[in-house]
């Protein structure tokens, strides 16, 4: 029995560690298909997109999905369907016929993280979810890390079809395992296929749809100045209020929110999006601080982000162990903690700051986001009747996701807007009128003109140099202060803590 629940842990990973990575993998090689595909900036922004969307309409739609069709056979249809949608992203030709490969990967990958967390949940005692959280944390985490890292090695020496490629043969080992390994499905009931919520699914697709696009689109298009954000947003705020208002009212809804019932769930989801904007946001940050300001390529990159990477998933299954063994609580409150002091020690980046300063923040980073993830899963899931785990794990990886592009939404435009702040206050201070700054021009203009350039030409690339300074200074600034940002924000959130449970699972009633 305990060969048999471990191969369906492994079966069930690979299938969510390739849904994450496909997530975060395609960003770096986006130049490259850009350029291969002839389109916009803007247009190749919609191969993210569209993944995006998709993913956050089938995630609260997973465990409906599963009593429908059967456990396995969704799950087995979920990894069929991403890995043929992977063949259609690599041989894609065309831009739309990119994006609709995009959206239909991100439909058939969105069940395979909750219904991942949730088949180990139904599969293994409480005694022994910490391990296998672990297993299934270590891909959540570890993903988004190396993505970056593996989609930039097979840009710069195969080509960008290939990151869609590489899907191929895990997909197909993760279908095989799937199917040898994975529990029979019960026979579902024909009077209960009929009942479909086909209002709250088309709700809900327009209300998370809308709000998936409005957070990404929105600083693009420079938020409400812009008219398609602005309907966007009545939009995604309207289809929630009415999507709410249905889900509670049908007899049989498409997601069952009565699961909020349950506060550990209810402020487990929560805090989930505070976990989410650190997993994704923070990451999304140190990326382009490197390329932005320290002219890293996309490996160099990638490399970097490794060591947390491995610190994770060293950690992973080291918490496991002790996880169900410790107040969950204390583990998250020692991992808000520690990744506040990693953001506020990475706030002290200057134009000096290289690899073997970010390194052992960065560390630290993957060993906090572990101390976060794994507990918080079993103080949030771990307290729930079996039968309400997919449904409550569907809803608690759809808070994590949405949190991610929050907190990714939120620092792009603080980036964007502190840069403009910083650098109008680094101009007033830096004017012709100013001493200091007339002998630095000198200066510089002297050092020029001493390499063979004319007295003209050495002023006007004085003057750029000066420019450059202050452009590089205020974006360091700018990053400074995201990164304090995203520390005071787990600090904030840390009382949340006290409404969690302790992951036991024979507690099953709604008020722990």
């Amino acid at each position: 029995m305990l060969n048999e629940k471990w191969a369906i842990a492994l079966s069930v990973a690979l299938g969510a560690i390739l849904e994450v990575i496909d997530t975060s993998i395609v960003n770096v090689a986006l130049p490259d298909i850009q350029a291969n595909l002839g389109a916009t900036i803007t247009e190749i922004g919609w191969v993210v997109t569209g993944y995006a969307i998709a993913n956050v309409i089938i995630i609260p739609l997973s465990a409906w999905l599963g009593e429908q069709f059967g456990q396995k056979r969704y799950f087995i249809f979920s990894l069929v369907g991403f890995t043929i949608a992977s063949v259609l992203c690599g041989f894609a030709s065309t831009l739309p016929f990119l994006i609709i490969s995009r959206i239909l990967q991100g439909l058939c990958g969105g069940g395979l993280l909750a219904k991942a967390q949730a088949i180990l949940f139904q599969t293994f005692p409480p005694a022994e979810q910490g391990i296998a959280q672990g297993v299934f944390g270590m891909g959540v985490i570890v993903g988004p890390a190396i993505a970056p890292t593996l989609g930039g090695y097979l840009t710069d020496s195969v080509g960008w079809r290939w990151i869609f490629f590489v899907n191929i043969p895990f997909g197909i080992l993760a279908v095989m395992m799937c199917w040898l390994f994975l529990p029979t499905d019960a026979k579902v009931r024909r009077q209960d296929k009929r009942r479909v919520d086909w209002l709250g699914i088309c709700l809900l697709a327009i209300a998370v749809g809308s709000l998936q696009t409005f957070l990404e689109e929105g600083e693009r298009d420079d938020w409400f100045n812009s008219n398609f954000i602005v309907v966007l947003g009545i939009v995604a705020a309207m289809g929630m209020g009415l999507f709410i208002w249905r889900e509670l009212t049908a007899k049989r809804p498409a997601v069952d929110l009565r699961i909020l019932r349950y506060r550990s769930l209810a402020a487990g989801s929560l805090y989930s999006a505070v976990v989410g904007m650190g997993l994704y946001g923070a990451l999304f940050a140190v990326p382009i601080f490197a390329q932005n300001v320290l002219d890293f390529t996309a490996m160099q990159t990638g490399m970097l982000l490794f060591p947390g990477a491995l610190a994770a998933a060293i950690m992973m299954p080291i918490l496991g162990r002790v996880a169900s063994k410790i107040d969950p609580r204390i583990l998250i409150a020692s991992g808000g903690i520690i990744t506040s002091l990693v953001m506020f020690q990475l706030a002290k980046i200057n134009p000096d700051t290289g690899t073997e300063a970010l390194f052992y923040p960065l560390l630290w980073r993957g060993v906090g986001m572990v101390m976060m993830f794994l507990p918080l899963s079993l103080a949030t899931l771990g307290s729930l009747p079996k039968n309400d785990v997919p449904a409550g794990s569907g809803f608690y990886n759809l808070t994590r996701q949405l949190g991610g592009s929050i907190g990714i939404a939120i620092l792009t435009t603080l980036l964007a807007r502190r840069e403009d702040f910083h650098r109008g206050i680094l101009s007033d201070r830096v004017s012709l009128y100013n001493s200091p700054t007339n002998q630095r021009l000198e200066a510089l203009t002297s050092a020029f003109q001493n390499r063979g350039i004319d007295a003209d030409t050495a002023h006007q690339q004085a003057l750029a140099a000066i420019s450059q300074a202050i452009d590089l200074q205020s974006a360091i600034l700018s990053f400074e202060d995201i990164f304090k940002f995203v520390g005071v924000a787990f600090l904030c959130t840390l009382p949340l803590l006290l409404l969690l449970g302790k992951g036991n699972r024979n507690r099953v009633t709604g008020v722990h």
